[in-house]
């Protein structure tokens, strides 16, 4: 389990997030919601080691992570896929998906049967690059190549961005099938509403570096949340 508590982080004199709490359970989906601009992004970098946080604690399954550098995380089994996919454009599929071993010891670095099971698209597009992907089979890839890696706290910064209908829906398949192994906990950071409320098992909403609202899915007012995602 993930339990982020009582996070403050300032960039500079600026102050980013003001006692953000966050907390993520195997085999369920925790859903981040909020404009941009509000904190997200910065919660997820304090989380992977990526940026300093001022006071707080970052546990992971029961195991205070907040001194640990980035690369010491992901071998605790977090993995990230950042929003805006940073796939390597001209590095084949394969490539991309092999550099998800980094954290893993020798023996463990080989493509799972599971990932094309998830991705059956990109079985047939090994050979090809990156960069010649559509931006939903690139997503894709970005899941996949974190799923190589085996995490057991999977992060996804946005993933539906700028994706078509069809392949969101890929998405949201595989985000259940993932869930449901009950193996793996799940964050899930956006700002498309349905898309968080049919996934999200508990949700959390930020506004101006503060957690403004959070609790069971099945509670959560469609008003309620809706006004702290509206420009």
């Amino acid at each position: 389990m993930l339990a982020a508590a009582e996070i403050d982080l300032y960039y500079g004199a600026s102050h980013i997030l003001r006692r953000v709490g966050i907390s993520a359970e195997r085999g369920k989906v925790t859903c981040l919601l909020g404009r941009n601009g509000v904190g997200k992004t910065s919660l997820l970098r304090a989380i992977f080691g990526l940026q300093p946080i001022r006071d707080g604690r970052i546990v992971w399954d029961g195991n205070d992570i907040s001194g640990l550098k980035p690369h010491e995380r992901a071998r605790r089994g977090l993995a990230l896929v950042p929003q805006g996919r940073e796939i390597f454009p001209r590095l084949t599929v394969q490539e991309n998906l092999e550099t998800g071993f980094a954290p893993l010891p020798r023996a463990k670095r080989r493509i799972s049967d599971e990932i094309f099971s998830l991705f059956p698209v990109l079985r047939d597009m090994l050979r090809r690059r990156g960069g010649d992907l559509s931006g939903g089979q690139q997503q894709q890839l970005a899941i996949a190549r974190a799923l190589v890696a085996e995490p057991q706290l999977l992060v996804l910064d946005e993933p539906t961005e700028g994706i078509q209908p069809s392949i969101i829906k890929e998405i949201e398949r595989v985000i259940r099938d993932l869930a449901a192994r009950g193996d793996m906990a799940i964050l899930l950071v956006e700002q498309y509403f349905e898309f968080a409320r049919a996934l999200a098992d508990t949700y959390v909403v930020m506004d101006r570096g503060e957690v403004v609202l959070s609790g069971l899915a099945r509670d959560m007012v469609k008003a309620d949340v809706r006004r702290y995602l509206m420009v």
